[in-house]
């Protein structure tokens, strides 16, 4: 049994412990994810295959395994999934803007040597793959702040079922403001725990701030981050005013 292995039934353990049935079924949709990924990633090498498109079919998917498989069709899940498709959409016109200025698509220098035997022309265009590789990367901290929004909304309404829809709505954002700071941070950290090792070349290498700040591969990390914080800050208002206007529609027709 090798370490993956091990490590695999530790979360599982600890996911069923904690989690119970929902904890299992968070477990599940890891597996499910990756292979609506894998699929994603063979679609984009075929022939007359739009990236983009595939990326937001793929990210629906991702949403629908992480909001409806996992946390079951309700209100909650429905909203969230609908505000994290919303934000999707606004923030791929951003950017595919972003990745056609910035020319952040391709590999950097500092990867030539390892792709030297390889040929380039694999007929795919890398400023949408850039561009999809930036969606993928925020889909997951988009939605996970869309179900908590919507969650604690949901106890809010619970608790004071007579609450106007703009007191719902300034709770939500209440709510968005917390997560907001630690979401962002937790992606800052992510990259720079995933690329401490070439942060530390480019100090080997004598690399100045500038060069290592301009190089791509740097640069592409950051853009990710900023764009995923960006998707994290519209998440909010977004989820916040849809799930406002459903809950207090439904609470007051019921």
């Amino acid at each position: 049994m090798n370490a993956l292995m091990i490590l695999s039934v530790i979360l599982f353990v600890l996911m069923t412990l904690i989690g119970g049935s929902k904890g299992a079924l968070s477990f599940l949709s890891l597996f499910i994810n990756f292979v609506v990924l894998l699929i994603a990633i063979f679609l984009m090498l075929s022939p007359g295959m739009n990236p983009i498109i595939l990326t937001i079919i793929a990210c629906a998917l991702f949403s629908c395994i992480n909001l409806f498989f996992v946390n079951e069709v309700n209100r909650k899940t429905i909203t969230a999934f609908i505000s994290t498709m919303i934000t999707i959409a606004v923030l791929l016109l951003l950017i595919d803007v972003i990745t056609s200025l910035s020319m952040i698509q391709g590999f950097s220098e500092e990867q030539s040597e390892e792709i030297a035997p390889y040929s380039l022309f694999v007929g795919v265009d890398f400023i949408k793959i850039g561009a999809s590789v930036i969606i993928i990367s925020t889909i997951g901290a988009i939605t996970e702040v869309a179900i908590s929004i919507t969650s604690s909304m949901g106890e809010t309404l619970l608790h004071h079922p007579t609450i106007s829809r703009k007191d719902l709505f300034l709770s939500g954002m209440r709510i968005g403001k917390d997560i907001l700071g630690t979401d962002t941070n937790t992606l800052f950290f992510a990259f720079f725990g995933g690329y401490m090792a070439l942060l530390i070349w480019f100090i080997d290498l004598d690399y100045s701030i500038g060069q290592i700040v301009n190089s791509k591969v740097f640069s592409s990390e950051m853009i990710t981050i900023f764009c995923a914080g960006i998707g994290i800050a519209l998440i909010i208002p977004i989820t916040s005013w849809i799930n406002a206007y459903v809950a207090v529609k439904k609470a007051q027709t019921s």
